[in-house]
């Protein structure tokens, strides 16, 4: 019999449902159990991220011929951050303002914080990065600008098959490893808040902001394709509409990284060169990340308009400001932005560890499937623009 496969939002919401159950009715040992599996796969995907950066972002610079590539390079990165910025401080401005009549306020979660048995897991793998997610992004810079200057003198055969062999194997990892293990993440996480007392409040208070933060997305989507059609003179719904299937991949997969393949023939359709969507695709799955930004920006301020807590404009431009670089940094793995933006919230005045930081965890991974779909159909868009600029 042929076997039904689940789309992994479907699959998500299973696990969120199951460590629901787990966390109110299961015996603490499970609930341990099921933390510690999900502390272990944490550690892994700390340890895997920057070895993706590296092989994904390298490859797609190596790419290029080295006469383009500083230009095209320095042209794509500084679209992304300006694009992250805009993004994020949009959310901040329109949640700000809508967010305080549509999120109510709960003190369940600062109690949970007090509270002195908090859940443990039974152990602990420790498993260090080579890289932390800043150096592996100048690595792979690196390492992509050699390869490719090696290559327009007809050397570095045997680095440009190691790189593609490279990324062969962390893909693979991504497809096989990574994704489906990430139920088991969020079982345990969502298990731990359960156990912890600090549940159905929050996610009813929660539907009306996710709701807002899909518009904005939808929105910023459509504004960046009317930059690129005014630049590009394409017809905008037409590249709308064959970006569509990498868009409700992005949804599927849960994963910019994941829809790289999709999303480089949908750029190809609205007419980038092979050479170029073959650079930006995959650097942008990797670095440019507006719906990410919408989404770690508006749970952010909904967190701490629910637990009371205060805040000003200063402080959250300073934190888009600094989050716009950690995006660069972000890989396209699910849950990855919020995992590179966890040491900053203290910008904020939150901790990076313990229960509210569950919480920005699981928030963002409920909603992550919309904002990754925002951030690879905007990576389509800026592909065209700089498609657009490498042939002025």
């Amino acid at each position: 019999m042929k076997k039904i496969k689940l789309p992994l939002p479907v699959i998500l919401i299973i696990s969120i449902i199951i460590g629901t159950l787990i966390g109110k009715f299961f015996p603490l040992v499970i609930v341990r159990f099921v933390y510690t599996l999900s502390n272990i796969y944490a550690s892994f995907l700390g340890f895997f991220i920057p070895l993706m950066i590296i092989a994904f972002v390298s490859n797609g610079i190596a790419d290029l011929e080295i006469t383009k590539a500083g230009k095209l390079l320095f042209a794509t990165c500084a679209i992304a951050y300006c694009s992250s910025i805009i993004a994020g401080g949009a959310s901040f401005f329109i949640a700000d303002n809508l967010f305080p009549f549509i999120v109510g306020k709960s003190n369940s979660m600062l109690a949970a914080a007090d509270n002195s048995t908090a859940l443990e897991p039974f152990f602990s793998i420790s498993m260090p990065p080579f890289f932390d997610v800043l150096s592996a992004v100048v690595f792979a810079f690196m390492i992509g600008l050699g390869a490719s200057a090696l290559t327009s003198n007809k050397e570095g055969e045997t680095l440009r098959n190691l790189m593609k062999d490279f990324s062969s194997v962390i893909e693979r990892s991504l497809r096989r490893c990574v994704i489906p293990l990430l139920p088991v993440y969020v079982i345990g996480t969502f298990a731990s808040i359960v156990h912890e007392g600090e549940s159905t409040i929050i996610f009813k208070s929660m539907w009306k902001a996710y709701l807002l933060m899909i518009a904005l997305q939808l929105i910023y989507i459509f504004l960046f394709f009317v930059i690129a059609s005014v630049i590009s003179r394409k017809n905008i719904f037409t590249m709308i509409k064959n970006e569509l299937p990498a868009y409700t991949t992005a949804l599927g997969t849960q994963s910019s990284a994941a829809s790289i393949p999709v999303n480089l023939k949908c750029a190809e359709k609205n007419g980038v060169s092979k050479k170029i969507s073959g650079f930006v695709i995959p650097l942008c799955a990797n670095i440019h990340m507006p719906g990410s930004m919408i989404t770690i920006v508006s749970i952010a301020l909904a967190t701490m308009i629910m637990f009371n807590i205060e805040y000003n404009l200063y402080m959250f431009l300073a934190f888009i400001a600094v989050l716009g670089l950690v995006t660069i940094a972000a890989p396209g793995a699910p849950g990855g932005s919020i995992m590179s933006a966890l040491p900053f919230i203290g910008i904020l005045g939150l901790s990076s560890t313990g229960p509210i930081a569950s919480l920005l965890i699981v928030l963002y991974i409920t909603q992550d499937s919309f904002g990754t779909a925002c951030n690879v159909a905007c990576d389509n868009a800026l592909a065209v623009i700089i498609d657009k600029f490498s042939k002025d």
